[in-house]
């Protein structure tokens, strides 16, 4: 059906008619462009992000409000997940989620208090205390939700994407004094771990560099390691310091926003996948203990319905174990601690 022009100009007026009335009718004919698929819905939930009959169910506390210093006229809201395992007379672990409601959502991507209650229940990951902490907002700002994660209408933008100790403080100097008056929780580093996603995940990883006194493991998806407030500095970062002793799992996906617009221009510092790539490579490079995990999501925690289990296992593969034959206990999944 295709003809140049130089051949339709040496048609009759009647055939030209005709040629352009059957080309039409053939492309309206044509089947339509296959839609390109959506690269999240390759992503389904983990088998441990279900919950499962038998396996005792942790307690979710809260919301709570947490008046901040570091950002005066602010409050942070906050949710503690008190695992059945839970005893007052030992010690537990730590792990804080930033964008909380994001992690805790029931029918949200990752549903992290039913995968911590699988791997617990387990022997998978120790006994831990975790929090779901939202970003700062003031009184008459609204609570973020899991559509609208507040960077437009609360403190988020600042406290999560700028590189400064401002959001450590929030963390070390004010939620974990709260935290230790009302549970037993060990003051040991390496049994602290702090995660989140996009600008969350950046703002862990600000804790632990900031903090390695106090946080030590890092849980980051789709991080923001771009040029919001000069985040992709970091990787250069890494390489002038000396090796801190922190442990990282970074996320990203091919599909996350990758700062090619329309008109063909491209900033490489805004471009996410990019950008998680070279933090991978500078960690690497200075010997970091670093995991990773390269996807097709898009922007978003898709990616994290099949991961994040692993994400945990592997941050926390160093709890203690015993190897005693006899040690019947440590061979049992881990009940409810009885009241």
């Amino acid at each position: 059906m295709l003809c140049y022009l130089g051949c339709l100009k040496h048609m009759p007026r009647k055939l030209v008619s005709l040629y352009v009335m059957v080309a039409a009718a053939a492309l309206a004919q044509s089947p339509p462009a296959a839609e390109t698929p959506n690269p999240d819905s390759y992503y389904q939930l983990a088998p441990d992000a279900v919950p499962k009959d038998g396996v005792p169910k942790g307690q979710i506390r809260g919301p709570f409000t947490l008046p901040s210093q570091a950002y005066p006229g602010t409050q942070h809201t906050y949710w503690v997940y008190v695992p059945a395992q839970y005893d007052a007379a030992s010690p537990a672990s730590l792990m804080i989620y930033n964008d909380g409601q994001a992690f805790m959502a029931p029918e949200g991507d990752v549903r992290a208090q039913v995968v911590m209650d699988n791997l617990i229940y387990r022997r998978e990951i120790p006994v831990m205390i975790a929090v779901f902490i939202n970003p700062g907002r003031r009184p008459d700002q609204p609570e973020p939700t899991p559509s609208n994660w507040g960077d437009r209408d609360t403190n988020r933008p600042t406290e999560y994407n700028t590189l400064d100790d401002k959001y450590a403080r929030v963390i070390v100097d004010e939620l974990l004094p709260v935290l230790y008056k009302e549970y037993n929780i060990s003051k040991d580093p390496e049994r602290h771990g702090i995660g989140g996603s996009s600008s969350g995940a950046i703002a862990a990883f600000t804790v632990a560099w900031e903090r390695p006194d106090q946080f030590r493991k890092v849980l980051s998806n789709v991080g923001s390691f771009t040029n919001i407030r000069g985040g992709d500095a970091y990787p250069d970062i890494i390489r002038k310091s000396e090796t801190k002793p922190l442990r990282i799992f970074l996320v990203d996906g091919r599909n996350d926003n990758r700062a090619l617009r329309e008109d063909g221009t491209y900033d490489q510092r805004r471009d996410w996948f990019y950008q998680n790539v070279r933090m991978q490579q500078a960690l690497t490079e200075k010997r970091y203990d670093v995991n990773y995990s390269w996807g097709i999501q898009r922007h978003g925690q898709s990616m994290l319905r099949t991961v994040f289990p692993e994400m945990m296992r592997w941050l926390w593969r160093d709890h203690g174990v015993s190897t005693d034959v006899h040690d019947m206990v440590e061979r049992s999944l881990n009940g409810a601690k009885k009241q």
